[in-house]
Formats: C-alpha cells, sequence, structure tokens
C-alpha cells in the first residue's frame, strides 16, 4: 500500500470522505478561535455543559425531521442552548448560586430530558445519532450550513475580538472605559452555541466541544501568545479531523471518536513535550545553574 493510498486515496474515491473532511477544517476553523476563549475565560467545563444543555432541541428538531437534519436539530439546539444560558444567568444573579452551579443543574435536566425524548419517540439508532453523531453521512446542504456557521464566527470574532479580549484579562477596565461587558458575553456565548449546533451531525451533542477544548489545551502548552495560540488550536483541530478520518477509514472505527482520540493523542503528546510540558521540566535552565 502507498502513500497516496493511504492519505489520498479514500478522499479522491469517495464524496462522502471529501465533505467529511471540508466539514472537519470548517469545525476547526470555527470551533479553534473559540475554544481558546472559553478557555482563557476559565469557562471550558461550561462549555462542556452547553454542549449537554442543546441536547433536547437537537432531539426535538432529530424527530420532527425525522433525520439528522441540521437546520432542524440547529434551531433547535440553539433556542435550548441560548435559554439555558440565559436560565443560568438569570438565576445566578437572582440567587445566591454561582453561575457554574446554575450551569450545572441546567445541563443536567437538559441532558436527561434530551435522553429521555428520543427514548420515548424514537430507537436507540437515533438515540446513538444524536449523541455521537455520524459525520461520514453529511450531505451538502449540511456542509454548507456548517460553512455558514464558520463564516458568521469567524466575522462576528473579528468584530467583538478587542472587548473579548480586554474581558479575559482585564475586566475591570472594560467596564471602566463603559464597555458593554454583558453584551459581548452573550455574543460570546451565541458563539459557543452555533458551533455546538455545526458539530452535530459531526460528532454528536456529546462530543461536540471536543475540537473546541482539546485543541485549545494544546495551543496554551505550546505558545503564550493569543494570536498563536488561536492558530494553533486551528490547525490542531483541522489536523484532528483529517488523522482521525484517515484513521477511522482504515481501521474501520466511528469517525467522530476517532476524531476526538486523536486530538488526546496530540495533546498527550504536548503535555510530554510541549514548551509547557513535563519533560521541559527535567532539561536543566543554563540561567538557573549560578
Amino acid at each position: 500500500m502507498t502513500a497516496y493510498d493511504i492519505f489520498l486515496a479514500p478522499f479522491a474515491d469517495y464524496g462522502f470522505m471529501r465533505r467529511a473532511l471540508i466539514a472537519c477544517l470548517c469545525l476547526g476553523l470555527g470551533s479553534g478561535p473559540i475554544g481558546v476563549f472559553l478557555m482563557l475565560r476559565r469557562m471550558s467545563l461550561m462549555g462542556d455543559a452547553m454542549s449537554h444543555a442543546v441536547l433536547p432541541g437537537a432531539a426535538i428538531g432529530y424527530l420532527i425531521a425525522g433525520s439528522l437534519s441540521l437546520t432542524a436539530m440547529g434551531l433547535g439546539g440553539l433556542v435550548a442552548g441560548l435559554s439555558v444560558a440565559l436560565l443560568s444567568g438569570l438565576v445566578s444573579r437572582m440567587t445566591m448560586l454561582q453561575e457554574d452551579a446554575s450551569f450545572a443543574s441546567f445541563y443536567l435536566t437538559s441532558l436527561a430530558l434530551g435522553v429521555l425524548i428520543v427514548s420515548l419517540r424514537g430507537s436507540n439508532i437515533d438515540l446513538l445519532h444524536v449523541l455521537f453523531g455520524t459525520i461520514l453521512a453529511i450531505d451538502a446542504p449540511a456542509l454548507y450550513q456548517i460553512g455558514a456557521i464558520t463564516t458568521v464566527t469567524l466575522l462576528m470574532l473579528a468584530v467583538i475580538y478587542r472587548p473579548l479580549v480586554m474581558e479575559c484579562f482585564d475586566p475591570g477596565f472594560l467596564r471602566a472605559v463603559g464597555g458593554r461587558g454583558p453584551v459581548y458575553h452573550f455574543l460570546f456565548l451565541l458563539l459557543v452555541v452555533l458551533n455546538l449546533v455545526a458539530s452535530f451531525q459531526a460528532l454528536g451533542t456529546l462530543m461536540a466541544v471536543g475540537l473546541m477544548m482539546l485543541p485549545a489545551a494544546i495551543a496554551q502548552l505550546w505558545s503564550r501568545s493569543l494570536p498563536a495560540m488561536m492558530a494553533i488550536a486551528t490547525v490542531t483541530a483541522a489536523a484532528s479531523g483529517y488523522i482521525g478520518l484517515i484513521a477511522s477509514y482504515h481501521l474501520e472505527f466511528a469517525s467522530g471518536p476517532t476524531i476526538i482520540i486523536t486530538a488526546s493523542i496530540i495533546y498527550g503528546f504536548s503535555i510530554l513535550f510541549a514548551p509547557s510540558g513535563i519533560a521541559r521540566r527535567f532539561i536543566p535552565r543554563p540561567h538557573l545553574r549560578g
């Protein structure tokens, strides 16, 4: 078997592999930078909670459409995700509960409700499709919608980039200069939910956040510059998608979990050998020898 047979032939021979690869590249472009901001804002687990919180809306959309329609699932997931985000913020402001506790409560309720809806109205196969996705079944309309969400994400990030950076590193300064922190926070949550929606059909609701947080964690281990972190996260997410698709094709593994496992392997390598990794601690530093 030649290098062409391993790395290029699956995409040259099969349209569904080409569509899956383009979807992975689009998801990497949108989810990579979003994951970096989630990590810098210490919202990593909140992003995971939101990926579970969109499940009821996605489940209802799936059952109404009768298929993995990204439009139906996306609209339902968008409504459910934003509802949980707004309700969590409202509860944290009107009670003594912190926002992360509110998110945890609402996302557990949403996860249980979504599984219940699918199990009552659908089959076990339906539940598996909603929870874990099927990237190889992405069709042209779904690909157009994923591309549109990626485009909106990049354009909106370009518009609100500076306020987001200020809110990450110095929220007090943003308030002092009259910045609309809550508005930018809501727009950022909207981008998070949109990218989770884009990942539905590819990775399912349980692993949609994987292409956000794993590349972001890898980027932080390799760089301290925000633009470099965003670039590394994007490249890592896209590379994980490509390598994961190749591995799933040749090894006959499920594509979604294989993509996330690929990103996890890169993360494990980075933990050991990145500039901020474990191995660096055992290398003598010249400026400390004296």
